[in-house]
C-alpha cells in the first residue's frame, strides 16, 4: 500500500522502516526541512535512531500536502502537541488514519485517535500502541503491540499493515482504553525515574509499577474504557517497559529530576520529547474533573508545574493512610 509517515523523530523512522519490509511505498515526512534532507542524505536518522540504515527507496517529502497525496494509509508519528495542528491536513483523507502518538489533548481532555477523527471525518481511525521502545524495534528485537479502533475490521487492517515476525501486533476495540493506557503509563515512568535518581530499589518500583496501574485503570473506566484493557498491551505490558527500561526517555527525565536537575535544565537538554511531560498535565486535570484518586500523578504533577522537591513528594506520597488494596 502507499503510506505517508508523518514525523521523523525516533518512532516515526523505525515505523517507516517497518512497514517499507513489509512490502509497502512509504514516504517519510518531518516539518523540519533540513534535518529531513540530512536523514536522506545520510540513509539514516543520526539524531533520534543513530547506526540504524533506512532503506534507499523510503521516499522523503518535506511538503505535508505532497506526502499524503495519493496515500492509502497516513501513519501521524508527531509530539502530542503538534497532533491537532498536523491532523487538520487530513480533512479530505478517506484512507486509513494510524494514531502512533501517547498523549492526552490539555485543552481538551482528549486522546490523539479522537483528535485524529475530528480532524478527519472521512478517514478510518486507528490507534497502535504497547510496549514498544523504537531503538528496539529498529533493530527487529521481538516486540509485541496492539492495534485498536472502534471498529475491528479497522484494528485488523492495521494490524496487517504492520504485523511481521518480530512485530507482533494482537487487536482491539477499546482504543479509548488503549490510548488512555499508552499517555498515562508516561506520567508513571517519570515517577519510577525519580526513584532511581533517589537510589531506590526494586521493591519500590514494583510498588509504582502496581500502583500506578490502579490509577490508569481509574482514570480509564471513569472516562468509559473497559477495566481488562489495562492489564494488557497498551497498559501493563507499556507501564513495565517504560519505567525499567535504561532507553525510556521518561523514566529517564525522572531520573534526572530525582538526580537534583531542575525541569527548565532536564527541557533544555532533552533532544527528544518526553511526553510524560505535558501528559502530566492533562493527566492531572483529567482525574480533577472525573473525582478519581491518582495520587501518585498528582505528585509527578507537583514535581513537574509546582517545582516541588523530589524528597517531599516521595514522602507525601508514602506517609498516606493506610488502606485496603483495590
Amino acid at each position: 500500500m502507499n503510506i505517508a509517515v508523518l514525523g521523523t523523530g525516533a518512532w516515526g523512522t523505525a515505523l517507516a522502516r517497518l512497514l517499507h519490509q513489509n512490502q509497502h511505498a512509504v514516504t517519510l515526512w518531518g516539518h523540519d526541512a533540513k534535518h529531513l534532507a540530512d536523514v536522506q542524505a545520510a540513509g539514516c536518522n543520526e539524531r533520534y535512531l543513530p547506526g540504524i540504515d533506512l532503506p534507499a527507496a523510503l521516499r522523503f517529502e518535506a511538503d505535508l500536502q505532497m506526502a499524503i497525496r495519493d496515500q492509502e494509509v497516513v501513519v501521524v508519528a508527531v509530539p502530542s502537541k503538534a497532533f491537532r495542528a498536523v491532523t487538520k491536513s487530513l480533512q479530505e483523507f478517506r484512507g486509513l488514519v494510524v494514531s502512533v502518538t501517547k498523549g492526552i489533548e490539555y485543552e481538551t481532555d482528549l486522546t490523539m485517535g479522537v483528535v485524529a477523527q475530528a480532524n478527519a471525518p472521512l478517514a478510518r481511525v486507528a490507534a497502535l500502541s504497547g510496549p514498544s521502545l523504537a531503538m528496539e524495534v529498529a533493530r527487529e528485537v521481538p516486540t509485541a503491540v496492539v492495534a485498536a479502533s472502534r471498529e475491528l475490521a479497522t484494528a485488523q487492517q492495521a494490524q496487517q499493515l504492520f504485523h511481521r515476525p518480530a512485530f507482533r501486533v494482537y487487536t482491539s476495540t477499546d482504543m479509548l482504553g488503549v490510548e488512555l493506557g499508552g499517555a498515562l503509563k508516561n506520567v508513571i515512568a517519570i515517577a519510577a525515574g525519580v526513584g532511581d535518581g533517589l537510589g531506590f530499589g526494586d521493591n519500590a518500583k514494583a510498588a509504582l509499577v502496581t500502583r500506578g496501574i490502579v490509577e490508569m485503570r481509574r482514570i480509564g473506566v471513569a472516562c468509559g474504557a473497559q477495566a481488562e484493557t489495562f492489564s494488557g498491551l497498551s497498559g501493563l505490558g507499556d507501564l513495565t517497559v517504560t519505567c525499567f527500561s535504561r532507553l525510556s526517555r521518561n523514566r529517564g527525565f525522572g531520573e534526572q529530576l530525582g538526580r537534583g536537575r531542575s525541569v527548565s535544565e532536564i527541557l533544555a537538554i532533552t533532544v527528544t520529547v518526553a511526553e510524560g511531560y505535558p501528559t502530566a498535565l492533562s493527566a492531572f486535570q483529567l482525574a480533577a474533573r472525573l473525582k478519581v484518586a491518582t495520587p501518585i500523578i498528582n505528585e509527578v504533577h507537583a514535581m513537574l508545574y509546582s517545582s516541588k522537591n523530589v524528597k517531599e513528594a516521595v514522602r507525601d506520597l508514602t506517609n498516606r493512610d493506610s488502606k485496603a488494596e483495590d
